[in-house]
């Protein structure tokens, strides 16, 4: 019977190697399996794959690991590929291997065929991914490690599969909500802007050959639109100053929080903002505590990929407590941040052994949460925009006529 050596991970994440019988390699994957072994390789006549090294390796190196930022409909597939090879019995190195093989986008091949390399080294698939952060987050990085230890990486490829689909749709529920109004909003100062800049100035001499008193609104609209053209580039360029400045703002610590802070507070958007960081939450901290990532690292991570400043402190306070042995939903609670229903449900799911059904519970309910107000606030919005624009508009034809009007008036008389 043929001799193929193998090597695999055992159910603690020990790297293990040797030889195993079998008729064929699929016969002697089986056996691996049956031994509570993740196969990472198996070849026979001690060879141990391919060299799949070429000039795609060329595009990146490992001095060089950001210079491709895998899509995320791209990990997404590759995710869920990697995962039904792994649970057909698939060892990790072929299955890297033929996805390699079939990569559309050059770099990422390149990405894929570095991990290879490291793989046939002997490499942990964790630390593999790791060294290309921007194709692979911390999130990843983490569940794919707990997956290594536990034995379970068929699983939890699953479940990042499906974690960045869902992330995936709540981006583009949030796009969608914002979208018409920003649309809408350009679209009314683009008016606005031609009418005081284009339009307005010319009837200035066409009052002054009427002799009549022209009516305030027309004089205050006569006045702005001529402060707005001796301003015009004044204007734009401070626009352009306050928004570069608020970006530049944005990206310092303070910054970061207050504009955070800004988010869920302001008018209308606030509380789809709240609810969006709510659901990422309970998705993400779900999602790695079914995973088996330790409750700590569990925190460290949700608070640096929630994606707002404040909830993230309130998620660093809690996590101070619960390494001092104490529960997380009480320091929770106490941030004024999480509603009283969340807070209460991880308090519930604490005590009862359940945290991550209720956090499943807490991430669906936020879930449709958004929906709705997407639903409302794109109801809300178009006849706000409607409005305005009709205020504004109606405003300065207004003030066009009325001397036309009184004009008129007179010469009737």
């Amino acid at each position: 019977m043929p001799t193929f050596k193998y090597k695999a991970k055992n159910f603690g994440g020990k790297k293990v190697s040797g030889t195993v019988d079998g008729s064929d390699q699929d016969a002697a994957i089986a056996e691996l399996r049956k031994r509570n072994l993740i196969v990472l390789s198996v070849s026979a006549g001690g060879k141990d794959g391919g060299d799949n090294a070429g000039a795609l390796k060329a595009l990146l190196t490992d001095s060089n690991p950001n210079r491709y930022k895998c899509r995320g409909e791209e990990l997404v597939i590759f995710t869920r590929q990697l995962s039904t090879m792994v649970a057909a019995g698939i060892p990790i190195l072929e299955g890297l291997e033929i996805l390699q093989e079939q990569a559309d986008k050059a770099g990422f091949a390149a990405v894929l065929d570095s991990i290879v390399e490291d793989i046939r080294s002997g490499g942990d698939l964790s630390q593999a991914f790791g060294k290309f952060p921007r194709s692979f987050d911390t999130i990843y990085i983490s569940m794919v490690h707990a997956g290594e230890v536990s034995g379970q990486l068929d699983d939890i490829l699953v479940r990042l599969a499906e974690y960045m689909e869902e992330t995936a749709n709540l981006k583009r529920e949030i796009k969608s909500a914002m979208t018409y109004p920003v649309v809408s909003l350009v679209l009314v100062i683009g008016i606005t802007m031609f009418l005081m800049l284009g339009i307005v100035p010319k009837f200035r001499d066409v009052f002054s050959s009427m002799d009549i008193e022209l009516p305030a609104l027309t004089e205050y609209t006569l006045w702005l639109a001529d402060w707005m053209t001796a301003n015009v580039l004044t204007m734009f360029g401070g626009g352009i100053a306050l928004f570069f400045g608020a970006k530049y703002y944005a990206k310092t610590k303070r910054g970061s929080y207050h504009m955070d802070w800004l988010k869920l507070h302001v008018p209308v958007f606030g509380p789809l903002f709240r609810k969006v960081a709510l659901s990422r939450f309970a998705k993400t901290f779900a999602t790695l505590v079914k995973s088996g990532v330790p409750i700590l690292e569990t925190l460290d991570i949700v608070s640096n990929t929630v994606g707002n400043q404040v909830i993230a402190r309130a998620v660093d306070a809690a996590k101070e407590n619960v390494r001092q042995g104490e529960t997380l939903a009480e320091p929770l609670a106490e941030s004024s941040v999480f509603p009283p229903m969340v807070t209460k449900m991880i308090g519930i799911g604490e005590q009862s052994g359940a945290l991550e059904k209720l956090l499943d519970k807490i991430a669906e309910f936020y879930d449709d949460q958004v929906k709705a107000a997407v639903k409302s606030l794109t109801s809300l919005i178009e006849p706000i925009m409607i409005a305005v624009m009709g205020f504004l508009v109606g405003s300065i034809v207004l003030a066009v006529f009325l001397p036309i009007f009184e004009l008129q008036k007179q010469l009737a008389k």
